[in-house]
C-alpha cells in the first residue's frame, strides 16, 4: 500500500532539501522514544526536524495501517459512509487522507493535536488536496476534549501508548461519548499494544457498544500470552526513508491491532484470519477467530470444493465470510 499521489508529492516538497544527517539524527531519536514507549511529558514531535523524520520514516507505514483498518471497517459495515469525522491526536492527518480516500463525500474534519509543528505541517500536506471543511485544534487528547463537537466517525490512532495508562478509561468513555456512530482505535501491534486494546473493547462493551472489527464476536479474546492479536501490512520503503534508517530492505512491515465499535450492529460477522495462512500443494491451513468465540486453525482441501478456493485467496486479517466454512 502506497501514499496517495497528491499526498507523496507534498512530502516529498518538504522533505527535499533537509541534510540527509540532521534527518537521520532526528530519525533515530524519534524512533527511540516510540520504541520505549516514553511518557515523559514531552510530545514525540515538538520540533519541526522530529515532524520531518516521522514523514521521511514513518508516514507510509502509519498510513497503511490506518487505511487497512478502515478497510477492515468498511467490510463489517458497508452502509456506513461519515460525513464527519474527529481525530484525536491527529498527527500530520494521516487518518484524515486514509478516511477521504475511502469515502471522498466527507464533509467535515476536525483535527485534534498537540504539536503546533505538527498541526503547521500538517496544514501544508492538506492544503488544495482534501474537499472535506477541515479544522486543525490546538489541544491535549486527555484534558482538551470538553468543547468539541461529536462526530460520526471519531478515531485514535497510535496515539494510546502515549498516555500515562491510569488516564485511559476517561479518555475512552470521552471519545464514545463523541461519538454518533462508529468509533475506531488503532495501536502498535505489539503485545503491550494489544492489551491496551483488550482494556478498550472492555469498556466499550460494557458501554453498549457493538463491536465491528476485527473480532466477529464480543466475548473475552480466546487468545492468551505468549499469542496475541495483530495484522500487518507490508509497505515499500522510499529511496529517503532506506538512507535516514540506514535500511538495506526496500521494505517494511507496520504491525497494528485495531478495534472498531459502533452505536450500530455489524451487518455481518465473519470469522476473521489471524495468522499468514499456511499453503501446501492442494491444501491451506487457516487460523480463525470465530463467531462463537473461539480461535482454532482450520484446514481446507480440494475436496471442500469452492471452501477451498475461498480460504487460498484469504490473506491475513481477512474476512471468511458466512457460508464459506
Amino acid at each position: 500500500m502506497e501514499l496517495p499521489a497528491p499526498l507523496r508529492h507534498a512530502v516529498d516538497r518538504i522533505l527535499e532539501k533537509i541534510p540527509l544527517p540532521d534527518l537521520k539524527q532526528a530519525a533515530k531519536t524519534l524512533s527511540d522514544r516510540y520504541r520505549a514507549e516514553l511518557r515523559d511529558g514531552r510530545l514525540h514531535m515538538a520540533q519541526d526536524m522530529a515532524v520531518k523524520a516521522y514523514l521521511a520514516t514513518r508516514l507510509p507505514a502509519t498510513y497503511a495501517a490506518v487505511r487497512a483498518s478502515l478497510d477492515t471497517l468498511n467490510a463489517a459495515r458497508p452502509d456506513f459512509t461519515p460525513k464527519t469525522l474527529l481525530d484525536v491526536g491527529a498527527g500530520p492527518g494521516t487518518v484524515l487522507w486514509a478516511t477521504s480516500a475511502l469515502w471522498p463525500d466527507l464533509e467535515q474534519a476536525v483535527l485534534l493535536e498537540a504539536s503546533a509543528a505538527v498541526r503547521k505541517v500538517g496544514e501544508a500536506l492538506a492544503a488544495d488536496a482534501i474537499a472535506a471543511r477541515t479544522v486543525w485544534q490546538a489541544g491535549d487528547v486527555t484534558t482538551d476534549l470538553a468543547d468539541l463537537r461529536p462526530a460520526d466517525l471519531v478515531t485514535c490512532a497510535y496515539v494510546l501508548d502515549e498516555i500515562v495508562p491510569a488516564s485511559l478509561p476517561k479518555l475512552v468513555d470521552r471519545l464514545w461519548q463523541l461519538t454518533t456512530d462508529t468509533l475506531l482505535i488503532i495501536e502498535p501491534g505489539t503485545p503491550a499494544g494489544w492489551q491496551r486494546i483488550l482494556a478498550v473493547r472492555a469498556q466499550l462493551i460494557a458501554a453498549g457498544a457493538h463491536v465491528l472489527a476485527p473480532c466477529p464476536h464480543e466475548m473475552p479474546c480466546p487468545l492468551s500470552p505468549p499469542d496475541w492479536c495483530h495484522f500487518s501490512r507490508r509497505v515499500a520503503r522510499s529511496r529517503l526513508h532506506r538512507l535516514a534508517k540506514d535500511a538495506d530492505v526496500p521494505w517494511e512491515d507496520e504491525k497494528f491491532i485495531l478495534v472498531a465499535a459502533s452505536r450500530q450492529p455489524a451487518a455481518s460477522h465473519a470469522a476473521r484470519v489471524l495468522a499468514p495462512p499456511k499453503s501446501g500443494s492442494g491444501k491451506v491451513l487457516l487460523k480463525l477467530c470465530r463467531e462463537d468465540g473461539t480461535a482454532a486453525e482450520q484446514l481446507f482441501t480440494k475436496r471442500d470444493g469452492a471452501d477451498f478456493k475461498l480460504a487460498r485467496r484469504l490473506d491475513w486479517g481477512d474476512r471468511l465470510e458466512p457460508g464459506g466454512t
